[in-house]
């Protein structure tokens, strides 16, 4: 599979991006075992996110209150005195417009209730991680994802250690909502083993309504993408009320079905995991509440699906 690191020239080893998480042996994000590195800042604000801390562009501070002990050594920490006590003897109390995310309220925490998301590291830094974990890829099929956030939203960033990973024999997926210029999309394409394409819903103005932008340059860069006969994936997220009902679920099949080379459709269902993060970001009322479509309403989608000719999973 290559070379080991330090021995190895890798392009761009200095460049730097936003992340906020690396995620070691995952096993959704593309075949094998994987790590899966987490960038920072999407152009789609999906109701249902739960991954509300890949959003912004920039580093946000999250308080974990179920965590707080209550020392509050956070409030003697910040300089700009942005933190208090909350009545009751309840968690602290963070005024977000007096923070300016120095992080020395985190490293005061010893409960770690206090934590910045998102830090800025280098093409060398992740890819000596990813390094670590270079014999679960050989054993079993695996390798490296670029997920978010939008890995397209950083696209020199990702280009480089997509090209990193590569030189050193990896396996390369790029998990995408596919917003970007198609010269972003196609060059980063050209770096991956794999695409994950994700497909939320296929009529515009739902898709405005759910996510706060066109899917326009979405389903046309899907449809470029199909023609350059890349190993892609599509990713669906099944959300009741959002993209499971029947007109939604016929719109997707009937937009896939002239795209032979994607062969393959991901049935991923709705899960609320992302509630709490909200919370602990203090944007409770950015988030919805949807549940997913039963288990019968996910069979009957599954075979819609496979009646036109795709290979489907459910849940991932």
């Amino acid at each position: 599979m290559g070379k080991n690191v330090s021995e190895r020239p890798r392009p761009m080893a200095s460049a730097k991006g936003l992340i906020f998480d690396i995620k070691r042996f995952a096993v959704h994000d593309g075949p094998g075992i994987r790590t899966t590195v987490f960038l920072k800042g999407c152009p789609l604000h999906c109701l249902w996110c739960h991954n509300p801390e890949s959003i912004a562009p920039g580093p946000e501070l999250i308080v974990r209150t179920s965590r707080c002990i209550r020392c509050y050594s956070c409030i003697s920490a910040c300089p700009r005195r942005a933190i208090a006590k909350s009545p009751h003897d309840g968690p602290v109390a963070v005024d977000r417009s007096k923070c300016d995310l120095c992080g020395r309220c985190a490293d005061a925490c010893m409960s770690e209730a206090l934590a910045v998301v998102g830090r800025s590291a280098t093409v060398d830094e992740i890819v000596a991680e990813a390094e670590r974990d270079r014999v679960f890829y050989e054993k079993s099929g695996g390798g490296v994802t670029l997920s978010g956030g939008e890995p397209l939203a950083q696209p020199e960033f990702s280009a480089a250690l997509l090209a990193a990973f590569r030189s050193l024999g990896f396996h390369t997926a790029l998990d995408t909502s596919g917003l970007a210029r198609w010269e972003v999309l196609e060059r980063l394409a050209s770096l991956s083993d794999l695409i994950l394409y994700d497909l939320k819903v296929v009529d515009e103005s739902k898709h405005k309504e759910w996510t706060g932008v066109s899917n326009t340059i979405i389903l046309k860069n899907l449809r470029q993408l199909a023609a350059l006969n890349k190993a892609v994936h599509v990713r669906m997220p099944l959300v009741s009320g959002v993209n499971d009902d029947e007109t939604s679920v016929r719109a997707a099949v009937e937009f896939l079905r002239p795209l032979t080379a994607l062969r393959r459709v991901d049935l991923l269902a709705y899960h609320k995991g992302g509630q709490e993060k909200y919370r602990n970001l203090g944007q409770e009322l950015c988030f919805r509440i949807f549940a997913p479509p039963s288990p019968e309403r996910t069979e009957e989608i599954r075979r819609m699906f496979s009646a036109a000719g795709h290979t489907v999973t459910i849940g991932g």
